[in-house]
């Protein structure tokens, strides 16, 4: 899924400081964390930025609009890799904001500054009062529903305890009974997300061949694919995000002697390259804004439909409410509600060989 370049309110807030003259550009450039593409980056001439994002889709727009990617690790960077300018979008869930807050501060120079955006109904005044704590005075302006603020120079009277332990809230934990490995910021991260683990009761044992699960997160239901069906040969897992392709890789190792396993960091939205006789998927119905977005679960079932062989099938979880079933309708041949509960349906789709037209005359 291709990001548009259009209006972002909070990355447009975010750069007004910037672009209205109130805070100057460092010549030694700046590092952007949790950066995504949009109208307010054609505005202004940002020498030396440096992005990190590790959503796939922001990943290719920033790429593809000339700027620098950097790495996604949680990591403080090197002494020698420190910003005059950290700019960041903090997300939504605190542990995860408040480790990239962490994340800023340690990759700011010496009298350097971090500024930071979020929208009004995503928690703005909770994200300022903790980058307050950590920075200390912050200077705050308000405008298209969003807060941005930023500190004073930074000059080392930042608690370092308090840095190095936020720096550790979203490290990779145990989770499920210490089953699998998650961390804030991944979908369902701190559990066993109860739609995922609906479908999977209810996937038929008999799944062979080369199967995929779209938008794998942590892994889990590649996981309870490769228990429950023996018969499938090769696994492909895929989501946009990097984090969860990693946490990924790391919770199905233990099936790699048996199996080839192989890991996209892919928008799937995007289309898929190879072809398979079974996908399994949990599809995101929002992005990085909380907002219901249909679309992009109808994009996965197009996807789906592509990918699949004549004759394979797609499972497919979803909110009861989110109308998936025209998409459906239109791209397989036999669509069935398998199961229905707790305000989730799961939904088997096969795909019908297509007729020949010899055969669609005898009709």
């Amino acid at each position: 899924m291709t990001t548009a370049v259009g209006s972002d309110a909070a990355l447009d807030t975010l750069l007004l400081p910037i672009l209205d003259g109130r805070l100057p550009w460092p010549e030694s450039g700046a590092l952007f964390l949790r950066a995504r593409y949009g109208a307010a980056l054609t505005r202004g001439y940002f020498p030396g930025l440096v992005c990190e994002t590790g959503f796939r889709p922001e990943a290719l727009s920033l790429q593809g609009a000339g700027f620098v990617l950097g790495g996604i690790e949680r990591a403080p960077p090197p002494a020698t890799a420190r910003y005059g300018l950290v700019l960041m979008l903090p997300p939504r869930q605190r542990e995860e904001a408040r480790a990239l807050m962490a994340r800023a501060v340690a990759a700011t120079a010496p009298g350097g500054r971090v500024i930071a955006c979020v929208a009004n109904a995503a928690g703005a005044r909770s994200s300022e009062a903790d980058l307050r704590k950590l920075a200390g005075p912050l200077e705050t302006y308000s405008k298209n529903k969003c807060r941005v603020f930023w500190s004073a120079p930074l000059r080392g009277s930042i608690d370092p305890q308090l840095a190095a332990h936020w720096q550790q809230l979203d490290a990779v934990r145990p989770i499920g009974a210490g089953r699998y490995l998650s961390r804030p910021g991944i979908f369902a991260w701190d559990r066993i997300d109860p739609a995922s683990a609906l479908l999977a009761a209810n996937l038929p044992g008999d799944l062979r061949g080369r199967a995929a699960d779209l938008g794998c997160g942590f892994g889990y239901l590649s996981a309870q694919v490769l228990e429950r069906c023996p018969g499938v040969a090769a696994l492909d897992v895929f989501d946009a995000e990097q984090r969860a392709v990693d946490l990924a890789r790391r919770n199905l190792a233990q099936y790699e002697a048996r199996i080839a396993i192989n890991y996209h960091w892919h928008d799937v939205t995007a289309g898929l390259a190879h072809q398979y006789d079974a996908i399994v998927s949990n599809p995101p119905f929002h992005l990085q804004q909380r907002a219901d977005r249909p679309d992009v679960g109808r994009a996965f079932i197009e996807a789906a439909a592509t990918a699949l062989r004549p004759g394979g099938c797609l499972w497919l979880v979803a909110n009861r409410h989110l109308p998936y079933e025209a998409a459906l309708g239109a791209s397989f041949g036999r669509v069935r509600i398998a199961a229905q509960q707790d305000g989730f349906k799961i939904i088997e789709a096969v795909k019908i060989p297509a007729r020949t037209p010899l055969q669609r005359d005898r009709r």
